[in-house]
């Protein structure tokens, strides 16, 4: 009972706890998964089709050099007559070499078939999770996105390819090799048939167990990809609150979590192992009893013997992958799972059936009465905000941290749709146009400058592709970036960095706003824009934003009430509620909470705030074109 005791202990999988990052994903049955991804498979099918041909003619030419033997052995070294050996063994060389020749080719087209297979897959995969809602980035961890992306996609390959190409393989040796055993001696072949069910038995039993750990150890391949994604990600922030012993304990915890699980699967397949070959002993065993009374017999020769014997081991490998391959399969199956759960996801935001045309927006805004929750969480971040924004002017929101100034800019973006009311693009809803057009007509600059890993001219160019050469260094010296563009290594050739940190702050918000000019949009967002940057920076960099912002519909969100005294009007939110709205003057006069606020902002002891430029931040001079 003790060691009964012991064995289930070694059987039993790693149990998933809750210091993981990343939940498990849905369990899927392994049919289901072959009935997601066999469309997947079809371009491949007439290449399939031919792997298939070498998988019938390799074991027919193994089989055949494995004949040889029984020949050597009955026709030349029985009787002693060696004269038929260079016939036997030119055959022999032969059969190896095109053996050799076709094991080549077919190996290297089921590795050719496999990885366009994945990269098909991985493409697709790609691209569907560029067509989700922002919502779904907000929630979901972006390391373990990636391990699905990168290690888990291959698992199905190891299903729907791999493993139909072992499967058939498998079938095609047991018939095969059965058949022949029964040709050399029927009571021989059915003693060597006693260890199959033994086999079929083993990997029953071990097959739950492999996929429930292989379910834990993939889950956490995705939670180490979470700490290494967030933690190298912000290395700036790291390093200078000095975090790196907490993060590498937080990494370690993590490390050690996919350690056990892979161990527990270690632990499971070593054991199926080990079964399995004392199964196929104790069929040899019996096999060599009963064949030594046979040769004695006389019902099987000395090279029949010989050869049976080897054909046992040809049988038995198929049989022992057979059995394997269930745990394969359910193995495979806990990555794929992790990748239908993404391809299960659908946009929150979507296109209309028939999207009204929208050709170049005047940019009129309207935000009627919105409401706005993000999705599970119980509490409104907006609450009946409305107002509207004619074309070409300035709206300047205002407030504290948390009054919903950002999410409304999400709103207007159509990056989430408001849970009551609507915002209308000149008189036209936004749920009723296509999302992708509507981003068109809109130009963002955010607090946060986001550049891509390239050179500055792609980065430009991002505001708008199909723009040549010309027109980006005209939208940077536009952008006042030209100067200090030219002054780096390679012009406008050089790369900027991992999110542009290789350039300066200033030099980052010009490259933003040349990306915004070249798009030439009618409508422009400012989160924040010059938050980040000293005096000296903000000071040049307002220029260019004024030229960016002239004839263009404008909703900026400060916190520095200082820079926007010149705009249209100021909406002042507080707790996602528009609490007052009008122009700067009004607001002073009314002397309520943006009054307030107004004077937190003025300069220490009593001196006069800080001016706008010449012409105000936010003046949109005549004559002037983007």
């Amino acid at each position: 009972m003790a060691v009964w005791d012991v064995v289930r202990s070694m059987l039993r999988p790693a149990v998933p706890d809750d210091d993981g990052l990343v939940d498990l994903a849905p369990s899927k049955q392994v049919r289901t998964i072959f009935r997601r991804f066999w469309p997947d498979v079809r371009p491949f099918r007439r290449w399939i089709a031919l792997s298939l041909l070498f998988v019938l003619v390799v074991p027919l030419l193994e089989a055949a050099g494995t004949w040889m033997l029984k020949v050597l052995v009955d026709d030349v070294l029985t009787p002693r007559d060696f004269s038929a050996f260079p016939a036997v063994a030119a055959l022999y060389v032969g059969i190896t070499l095109l053996g050799g020749a076709l094991g080549f080719v077919d190996q290297y087209l089921a590795t050719w078939i496999g990885e366009q297979f994945v990269h098909r897959l991985r493409t697709r995969l790609f691209a569907h999770l560029h067509t989700l809602s922002i919502g779904f980035f907000d929630r979901r961890r972006l390391g373990d996105i990636l391990s699905r992306l990168v290690s888990d996609i291959g698992a199905i390959e190891n299903l729907m390819l791999a493993g139909i190409a072992q499967l058939l393989s498998a079938v095609v040796r047991i018939l095969l090799f059965t058949g022949l055993l029964f040709y050399l001696n029927w009571r021989l072949a059915l003693v060597s048939l006693i260890a199959v069910p033994g086999f079929w038995f083993a990997a029953r039993v071990f097959a739950r167990r492999i996929k429930v750990a292989s379910r834990e150890a993939q889950r956490r391949g995705g939670s180490i990809g979470v700490v290494a994604e967030e933690s190298l990600g912000n290395a700036i922030l790291i390093q200078a609150y000095g975090r790196e012993g907490a993060e590498n304990s937080r990494f370690t915890a993590q490390s050690a979590g996919s350690v056990n699980a892979e161990l527990a699967a270690a632990r499971i397949g070593a054991m199926f192992g080990p079964l399995v070959e004392f199964l196929e002993m104790a069929g040899v065993l019996a096999i060599v009893g009963v064949g030594i009374w046979e040769l004695t017999t006389g019902n099987i020769t000395l090279g029949g013997l010989l050869v049976f014997l080897a054909y046992i081991a040809q049988l038995y490998s198929p049989v022992q992958n057979l059995a394997q391959l269930s745990n394969s399969v359910f193995a495979a199956a806990a990555g794929a799972e992790r990748i239908i759960e993404l391809l299960d996801e659908r946009p929150t935001i979507t296109a209309p059936a028939e999207p009204v045309d929208l050709p170049r927006a005047r940019g009129r805004l309207d935000v009627d009465h919105v409401t706005f929750r993000y999705p599970e969480t119980p509490t409104d971040v907006l609450t009946d905000v409305a107002f509207t924004a004619p074309p070409g002017t300035t709206t300047a929101l205002v407030g504290a941290s948390g009054a919903g100034k950002t999410t409304l800019t999400k709103l207007l973006v159509r990056f989430y749709d408001p849970t009551e009311g609507r915002i209308t693009l000149d008189g036209h809803d936004l749920r009723d146009l296509d999302p992708a057009q509507l981003r068109a007509t809109i130009a963002v600059v955010l607090q946060e400058t986001l550049l891509l890993d390239g050179t500055v001219a792609e980065n430009i160019l991002a505001g708008r592709p199909d723009a040549d050469h010309d027109e980006v260094v005209e939208a940077a010296r536009a952008a006042d970036a030209d100067a200090f563009i030219r002054a780096l290594p390679h012009g406008y050739d050089t790369r900027v960095g991992q999110r542009g940190r290789l350039l300066s702050g200033g030099q980052r918000q010009r490259v933003a706003i040349a990306r915004a000019m070249i798009r030439d949009a009618p409508i422009l967002l400012l989160d924040e824009p010059t938050t980040s940057l000293d005096a000296e920076v903000s000071r040049r960099i307002l220029a260019p934003m004024r030229r960016l912002m002239a004839g263009r519909t404008t909703i900026v969100i400060s916190h520095n009430l200082l820079t926007v005294t010149d705009a249209d009007q100021i909406l002042h939110l507080e707790h996602g509620r528009i609490a007052e709205a009008g122009t700067h003057d009004e607001l002073l006069a009314a002397g309520n909470g943006y009054a307030h606020l107004y004077q937190l902002h003025r300069a220490p002891n009593g001196a006069r705030p800080r001016q706008p430029l010449p012409g105000g931040p936010f003046h949109r001079p005549e004559g002037v074109v983007s």
